[in-house]
């Protein structure tokens, strides 16, 4: 099989089902971000040498993977009661947070990006993680329904 289909040639591509939209569709925007930001920690894990932290790192990008393909299928095309993020992983990433927290001093401004390339690869992901919310926003704002654990989770996910 090869990896080019030239289906995409004329500027739509196919949502899981089908689906046939504009490339350039919130829809594919918010996914398409989604999928940018599990690059980016991708590279951010080439840095990080804390075993905890790439652990928790591993499972987020496994999460966007299941955020993604959320975000890809069309509402008509989920299956009822499905939930693709759970109240657990909204907790878990909250855990996350606070087991960084442990012992810090109270942020009292904002924090350059920078330091070392580990906390440089850190902001641009946390950057990404923002653009992506607002991506999965306007696709809310677009019409279409989006299940209230994915936004709280890619939030807190912008916050860890």
């Amino acid at each position: 099989m090869k990896i080019y289909t030239r289906t995409g040639d004329k500027g739509t591509t196919s949502l899981v089902g089908g689906q046939r939209v504009p490339k350039c569709s919130e829809r594919i925007e918010s996914y398409g971000t989604v999928d940018e930001l599990n690059s980016f920690i991708g590279l951010l894990l080439t840095y990080v040498t804390d075993a905890a932290d790439r652990e928790c790192l591993s499972g987020i990008q496994n999460e966007l993977f299941a955020v993604g393909a959320y975000l890809a299928t069309p509402s008509d095309g989920r299956r009822t009661g499905q939930a693709v993020v759970t109240d657990d992983m909204v907790k878990g990433v909250e855990a996350a947070i606070d087991r960084v927290e442990e012992g810090l001093p109270a942020l009292r401004a904002f924090v350059l990006p920078g330091g070392s390339r580990a906390s440089a690869c850190a902001h641009v992901c946390r950057t990404v993680c923002r653009r992506a919310e607002r991506c999965v926003y306007r696709l809310i704002e677009s019409g279409v329904e989006v299940d209230g654990n994915v936004t709280s989770y890619i939030n807190r996910l912008s916050d860890y």
